[in-house]
């Protein structure tokens, strides 16, 4: 349970500086979308590239959590990316924050402990045939969504893109539980193998083209809500996830608290301006 949860709160720290890397350099270039020409020019940013290795790095940490403790632990923790944003933006933007959002904070770290008391076994579900295509499905929705979002601007776009690119680290989450070992030749012959590399692409340049169009808290709201809500519920009803013998009002409180507190943190994010540099203080 603690090296599960240690994990997913690690890789959050990655993912949570990485997020304010990936929006920066997003805003760098014009709105565009999702065509090679605009995977190119993202890609030619340094910034965005640095983005990308803490991800990568991140995620390490995350596959480590999902296979250790129950989906919705794992995804819970990894919201507290939120935080570490916040927090970053306190310390290096001379940003404030106002009573309710560490307020919010606090909840964070109160809904984790609730879920942490409330997880019960792992699931030991691994990948099918049928969950396999069904996450293939799923991406190709996704795919469908972000093509048309693309073709809009404003916060709905962003909103739609964000929901979207939720939906892609969702399958990644549960792509990661479905593996069944980690030998070279059957993950190269695994389709869940490629489900879960497509869908954290796909992801990744998604949620990049939803940064260009609004706000980061039109963005990042609903890819969070997605990438936490999705797998969890994937989790308890199909890869056998546990909820400890009565502990199920002490779950939903604890998810609940977590994820409220995570969209106030949410507005918090989204209230920064994404294409200051790192090093400039914020104007007063």
């Amino acid at each position: 349970m603690l090296l599960g949860l240690g994990s997913a709160l690690v890789a959050a720290v990655m993912y949570g500086v990485a997020s304010i890397m990936q929006a920066r350099a997003s805003r760098e270039i014009p709105e565009g979308n999702l065509t090679p020409r605009t995977v190119i020019d993202l890609l030619r940013r340094p910034l965005l590239l640095a983005s990308i290795v803490l991800l990568v790095l991140g995620y390490v940490f995350h596959l480590v959590a999902v296979r250790q403790v129950p989906l919705f632990l794992a995804q819970t923790g990894i919201a507290v990316s939120l935080v570490v944003t916040a927090l970053l933006a306190v310390r290096y933007f001379g940003d404030h924050l106002s009573r309710l959002e560490w307020g919010a904070i606090v909840a964070v770290v109160g809904g984790l402990v609730l879920l942490s008391s409330a997880a019960g076994e792992t699931g030991t579900e691994r990948g099918t045939p049928t969950l396999t295509r069904s996450l293939f499905v799923v991406l190709a929705l996704v795919v469908l969504v972000a093509f048309f979002a693309t073709r809009f601007e404003g916060a709905l776009a962003a909103a739609v893109l964000g929901l979207a690119g939720g939906m892609g680290y969702a399958i990644v989450a549960i792509a990661s539980r479905l593996l069944h070992d980690f030998v070279l030749g059957d993950l190269l012959t695994s389709g869940v193998t490629y489900v879960l590399v497509l869908s954290g692409v796909l992801a990744f340049f998604v949620y990049s083209l939803a940064l260009q169009r609004g706000s980061v808290t039109a963005a990042t709201t609903s890819l969070i809500t997605t990438q936490t809500i999705a797998p969890t519920i994937a989790g308890v009803a199909f890869l056998g996830d546990e909820v400890r013998d009565g502990y199920w009002p002490i779950f939903i409180l604890g998810f609940v608290l977590t994820a409220v507190a995570a969209a106030v943190l949410v507005r918090f994010e989204g209230v920064q301006d994404p294409v200051r540099g790192i090093d400039e203080p914020a104007p007063n």
